[in-house]
């Protein structure tokens, strides 16, 4: 039942969610020639410390596209190796210069930069709508399926009528809670407090990983600042707080000595953030008339900034599989359970291997009080430049790359 006074709309699909996944779908579907809606709680995209690492699977969707060379005029840093000090050793953990692939790198950009980008191209189709500050609230049932989605917005309710709702709403979606999908949850040993130091001309070039006992330090050249992780055991920032900020930007200035003159950049507890990793996913990821993807259906580990770019992958193989339902009508059962079985195996598969990470290597460092030496599957990859090239496989490319498909993106 309508609520009194509600802006009704309607269209062939809704997407919630403004995110990677949302924006890369709505994206495809508007090109495809379907009308589409996408709701984004937020004012804007500019959200600090959501991942910014453009992998190489999602850059030749670009390519694919005919986006890349337009995107990449917009600032950003390319990392071709990634590396490591684990303990005093350095490693090199993936060489990404052999992937088959147009850009043999990963791009590390502002993630609302690629929201912005997105946006930008997705407008241009009459098809596309982007409704920002419009938070979904509950799913519109009709004849025992989803039909549509009540939102709020700073002008009142809305509803949306659509013949299929997507849920890209992230690993606390609303989508899915309302839809009482089962959620599966693997577990992570970690948190993760992130933070901004500023970068100076002559700081060491691109270090990504410092290791040490008990202590964990990720840093993201940024161009004018560093982007920095600091790795905590599960559910201990309260132990970190009750420490003090002067001990936590003395453990910083230990795990990477050159930020030494700049930790009272960290004024307070405000310029920590907090994210609490959770390893998730949905038993089935469809009820009738009802999607999701990305981390509503599959929340990952930090590790490897790998998430993004599943929920891109995520998206590409939705698009691929339901344009041509949506043109039809209403996707059916057979075509969402599609999507799911396209994209479950490579879904297993890394949260597979970030678990593993998580057991061999993390968990172990954060437990440790002695001195930390790089486990011997870590040495032997460093050690031989050509067992580097298996990492920078996954990392780059994934388990199940996706391709649009160009019959259907004309």
């Amino acid at each position: 039942m309508s609520a009194p006074n509600a802006e009704t709309v309607q269209v062939r699909c809704c997407i919630v969610g403004g995110g990677p996944a949302g924006m890369v779908l709505g994206y495809l579907l508007a090109r495809a020639g379907i009308e589409v809606l996408v709701l984004e709680k937020h004012a804007d995209f500019l959200m600090d410390f959501r991942g910014d690492t453009i992998h190489p699977s999602t850059l030749e969707v670009m390519h694919e596209l005919g986006l890349l060379e337009e995107f990449l005029k917009r600032p950003h840093q390319e990392v071709s190796r990634v590396r490591a000090v684990i303990g005093d050793t350095p490693v090199t953990l993936a060489d990404l210069s052999h992937l088959p692939t147009h850009c043999k790198f990963i791009a590390l950009m502002p993630q609302w930069d690629f929201l912005d980008f997105l946006a930008d191209h997705a407008k241009q189709y009459p098809n596309f709508s982007l409704r920002m500050q419009a938070e979904a609230t509950d799913l519109i049932r009709t004849n025992g399926r989803v039909a549509g989605v009540r939102a709020e917005t700073p002008q009142g309710c809305l509803e949306v009528r659509a013949d299929l709702v997507i849920g890209a709403d992230g690993r606390h979606s609303i989508i899915r809670e309302q839809a009482g999908l089962a959620v599966t949850d693997i577990g992570a040993p970690m948190d993760v407090l992130w933070m901004r130091v500023s970068r100076k001309e002559d700081d060491p070039d691109q270090l990504l990983g410092r290791v040490a006992a008990a202590r964990m330090f990720v840093m993201i050249d940024r161009g004018t600042y560093w982007q920095c992780a600091y790795v905590i055991p599960k559910g201990s920032i309260d132990e970190v707080r009750q420490r003090g900020l002067e001990a936590f930007r003395q453990d910083v200035a230990q795990l990477a000595p050159f930020l030494g003159d700049r930790v009272e950049e960290l004024r307070d507890w405000s310029d920590i953030k907090l994210l609490t990793v959770a390893v998730d996913r949905l038993g089935r990821w469809w009820q009738p008339g009802l999607l999701c993807i990305g981390d509503a259906a599959h929340a990952m580990s930090p590790i490897g900034g790998i998430g993004i770019n599943l929920a891109i992958q995520d998206a590409v193989a939705s698009a691929n599989l339901l344009a041509q339902p949506l043109r039809d009508g209403q996707p059916g059962p057979d075509d969402l359970g599609r999507v799911q079985a396209r994209r479950e195996f490579p879904t297993r598969m890394t949260q597979g291997l970030q678990v593993f990470l998580q057991n061999q290597l993390i968990r172990r460092v954060l437990s440790s009080k002695k001195t930390i030496e790089p486990p011997l599957f870590l040495r032997m990859i460093s050690r031989f430049p050509l067992l580097q090239r298996i990492p920078a496989r996954v990392l780059g490319l994934g388990f199940r790359p996706e391709h649009v498909h160009p019959e259907i993106f004309r």
